[in-house]
Protein backbone atom coordinates (compact mmCIF):
# COMPACT_ATOMS: atom_id res chain seq x y z
CA UNK A 1 0.00 0.00 0.00
CA UNK A 2 1.19 3.47 -0.81
CA UNK A 3 0.53 5.89 2.02
CA UNK A 4 1.36 9.37 3.28
CA UNK A 5 0.91 10.72 6.82
CA UNK A 6 0.21 14.26 7.97
CA UNK A 7 -1.23 15.57 11.25
CA UNK A 8 -2.48 12.10 12.16
CA UNK A 9 -4.26 11.60 8.84
CA UNK A 10 -3.29 8.91 6.35
CA UNK A 11 -3.62 9.34 2.63
CA UNK A 12 -3.56 6.26 0.44
CA UNK A 13 -2.77 6.53 -3.25
CA UNK A 14 -2.15 4.69 -6.49
CA UNK A 15 -0.54 5.60 -9.77
CA UNK A 16 -2.98 5.73 -12.70
CA UNK A 17 -1.01 5.24 -15.93
CA UNK A 18 -3.91 6.42 -18.12
CA UNK A 19 -3.82 9.80 -16.34
CA UNK A 20 -0.04 9.77 -15.81
CA UNK A 21 -0.79 10.87 -12.24
CA UNK A 22 -1.15 9.67 -8.68
CA UNK A 23 -4.66 9.68 -7.21
CA UNK A 24 -5.24 9.48 -3.48
CA UNK A 25 -7.86 9.67 -0.76
CA UNK A 26 -7.75 10.45 2.95
CA UNK A 27 -8.42 7.20 4.77
CA UNK A 28 -10.32 6.57 7.97
CA UNK A 29 -12.91 9.35 7.87
CA UNK A 30 -16.47 9.41 6.52
CA UNK A 31 -15.93 12.49 4.39
CA UNK A 32 -14.50 11.67 0.97
CA UNK A 33 -11.44 13.79 0.27
CA UNK A 34 -9.36 13.19 -2.85
CA UNK A 35 -5.99 14.57 -3.89
CA UNK A 36 -3.93 14.23 -7.08
CA UNK A 37 -0.35 14.85 -8.17
CA UNK A 38 1.87 14.14 -11.15
CA UNK A 39 4.95 13.59 -8.95
CA UNK A 40 5.46 12.29 -5.44
CA UNK A 41 6.40 15.78 -4.24
CA UNK A 42 3.26 17.27 -5.82
CA UNK A 43 1.14 14.46 -4.39
CA UNK A 44 2.54 15.04 -0.89
CA UNK A 45 1.84 18.78 -1.19
CA UNK A 46 -1.71 18.18 -2.42
CA UNK A 47 -2.35 15.69 0.39
CA UNK A 48 -1.17 18.16 3.03
CA UNK A 49 -3.29 20.91 1.47
CA UNK A 50 -6.31 18.57 1.44
CA UNK A 51 -5.87 17.93 5.18
CA UNK A 52 -5.46 21.65 5.90
CA UNK A 53 -8.53 22.47 3.78
CA UNK A 54 -10.54 19.81 5.61
CA UNK A 55 -9.51 21.17 9.02
CA UNK A 56 -10.20 24.80 8.07
CA UNK A 57 -13.57 23.95 6.49
CA UNK A 58 -14.58 22.10 9.65
CA UNK A 59 -13.59 25.13 11.73
CA UNK A 60 -15.54 27.50 9.45
CA UNK A 61 -18.75 25.49 9.67
CA UNK A 62 -18.39 24.66 13.36
CA UNK A 63 -17.93 20.93 12.81
CA UNK A 64 -15.44 18.90 14.80
CA UNK A 65 -13.07 17.24 12.33
CA UNK A 66 -13.23 13.49 12.43
CA UNK A 67 -10.28 11.85 14.01
CA UNK A 68 -8.87 9.40 11.54
CA UNK A 69 -9.18 6.44 13.90
CA UNK A 70 -10.54 5.84 17.37
CA UNK A 71 -7.87 3.35 18.42
CA UNK A 72 -10.42 0.57 18.90
CA UNK A 73 -11.41 -2.16 16.48
CA UNK A 74 -12.41 -5.80 16.56
CA UNK A 75 -10.49 -8.45 14.67
CA UNK A 76 -11.98 -11.81 13.80
CA UNK A 77 -9.53 -14.70 13.56
CA UNK A 78 -9.83 -18.45 13.51
CA UNK A 79 -10.02 -20.24 16.86
CA UNK A 80 -6.55 -21.68 16.19
CA UNK A 81 -4.98 -18.25 15.65
CA UNK A 82 -6.79 -16.99 18.78
CA UNK A 83 -5.37 -19.91 20.80
CA UNK A 84 -1.84 -19.48 19.43
CA UNK A 85 -1.91 -15.72 19.98
CA UNK A 86 -3.09 -16.09 23.56
CA UNK A 87 -0.35 -18.65 24.26
CA UNK A 88 2.32 -16.43 22.66
CA UNK A 89 1.12 -13.42 24.66
CA UNK A 90 1.28 -15.36 27.93
CA UNK A 91 4.74 -16.68 27.04
CA UNK A 92 5.97 -13.10 26.69
CA UNK A 93 4.21 -11.93 29.84
CA UNK A 94 1.84 -9.66 27.95
CA UNK A 95 -1.90 -9.38 27.62
CA UNK A 96 -3.39 -10.52 24.33
CA UNK A 97 -4.32 -6.91 23.60
CA UNK A 98 -0.76 -5.66 24.13
CA UNK A 99 0.70 -8.56 22.16
CA UNK A 100 -1.66 -7.95 19.23
CA UNK A 101 -1.17 -4.17 19.29
CA UNK A 102 2.62 -4.56 19.17
CA UNK A 103 2.38 -7.09 16.31
CA UNK A 104 0.07 -4.76 14.35
CA UNK A 105 2.38 -1.81 14.96
CA UNK A 106 5.43 -3.74 13.68
CA UNK A 107 3.56 -4.96 10.59
CA UNK A 108 2.11 -1.52 9.83
CA UNK A 109 5.48 0.23 10.15
CA UNK A 110 7.16 -2.36 7.92
CA UNK A 111 4.44 -1.95 5.30
CA UNK A 112 4.20 1.84 5.29
CA UNK A 113 7.93 2.51 5.55
CA UNK A 114 9.01 -0.08 2.99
Amino acid sequence: MNALQYKGYVGTFEFEPDDDAFHGEIAGIRDVIHFTGRSVDELRQEFQEAVEDYLSTCAEIGKSPEKPYSGRFMVRVSPEIHRLSEAAAKATGKSLNTFAAEALERAAKETIHS
